[in-house]
């Protein structure tokens, strides 16, 4: 056997996405969240993004923002809480897309997860735009002295557009208007079709920006296609067929982790489903989400310690066992673990 035959082609290491910064440690999509990601390893950073009132786009988890922020608690607000319904489920709270940017500004945000993440930084940190987060990614990454790569998430863009506040146009925009987003690693993710089938058409294939077609529960159907009232469902997009239909607009696609590898009956991982092998032969990237280094968030397997505990090793090997399935990039609340697992530390 030759030399050429018998040395085998190094495989591309996984891409670790900070999800929502390093959500693990500070309170999502805030600046410090970011930093922090970045200084621990992530290759791309992920803000959500929602509307204000005024049209600027702002990094929130959702748009009803009472979980995440101080809201709730301002007397002044408190004839802001409503009720709508987004993406044919009814939501109670309060709005982003009912408060101006300079509102907005004035709530801090808080933990999303108090029962098992620290709140000792509640009242510390502000809603951060799109346009600060771009900002503030030039400069880290001038710091760190790499590239760092940008994963935006359009949420609700259906939702938005009906009421007068389309993501889309406003998110291209403020990319290619930076210098440096205009030419470094971009991702734009999306639950819903439409978006990014017209993003598709608007960009072409020859740009940075790539586009992921995040997968919600297999019975559940995209925003868009509610509203369309389509029968399309997310398992839909599954199928070999449904892949090779994604791979017409989308780059690559997010589903969940248990459908990469389910959970069997003892909560333990059970075997890989093809999702990763069918998806890479119609040409589509894998990018699952969402792994968290609480034991309540693992599988049973890779638990110790009591329920919430913080577990580092325990979600290190299972983003291995992830790994092993050859999935290309993965979203983690604690950058720092995930590089760890890619880097085999």
């Amino acid at each position: 056997m030759s030399a050429e035959t018998s040395t085998p082609v190094p495989r591309v290491k996984a891409a670790v996405y900070g999800h929502r910064g390093a959500s693990a440690l500070l309170p999502e999509h805030t600046l410090a969240a970011y930093a922090q990601a970045i200084a621990d390893g992530a290759d791309y950073i992920e803000p959500d993004l929602v509307m204000s009132k005024d049209g600027v786009l702002v990094s929130r988890h959702e748009n009803e923002i009472s979980g995440t922020t101080d809201v709730a608690s301002r007397p002044e607000f408190a004839s802001r809480k409503t009720v709508k319904t987004i993406d044919g489920e009814r939501v109670e709270g309060w709005f982003t897309e009912d408060f101006s940017l300079d509102e907005l500004k004035t709530l801090y945000v808080r933990e999303r997860l108090p029962q098992v993440r620290s709140t000792a930084f509640d009242g510390q940190f502000r809603i951060a735009t799109l346009d600060e987060i771009i900002d503030f990614l030039v400069q880290q990454a001038g710091r760190a002295g790499k590239g760092i790569g940008l994963v935006p998430e359009i949420k609700h863009g259906t939702y938005f557009r009906s009421i007068g506040l389309p993501m889309e146009d406003k998110l291209v925009a403020a990319l290619q208007a930076n210098a440096y987003t205009k030419v470094a690693p971009i991702t734009i993710q999306s639950f819903e079709v439409g978006n990014l089938r017209q993003l598709r058409t608007k960009l072409g294939r020859s740009s940075n920006i790539r586009l992921l077609q995040l997968i919600g529960a297999a019975n559940e159907q995209p925003g868009d296609v509610l509203a369309a009232k389509g029968t399309q469902r997310y398992a839909d997009m599954i199928t070999p067929a449904g892949l090779e239909q994604v791979a017409t607009y989308a780059d690559g696609i997010g589903p969940s982790l248990r459908m990469v590898i389910p959970l069997d009956a003892a909560g333990r991982l059970g075997t890989p489903t093809t999702l990763v092998r069918d998806a890479q032969a119609a040409g589509l990237m894998v990018v699952p989400y969402t792994f968290r280094p609480e034991n309540s968030f693992m599988a049973a397997e890779f638990r110790k310690g009591e329920t919430h505990a913080r577990n580092p090793e325990g979600s290190i090997a299972e983003m291995r066992a992830y790994l092993a399935t050859g999935i290309d990039a993965f979203f983690t609340d604690d950058p720092a673990l995930g590089r760890r697992a890619v880097d085999g530390q």
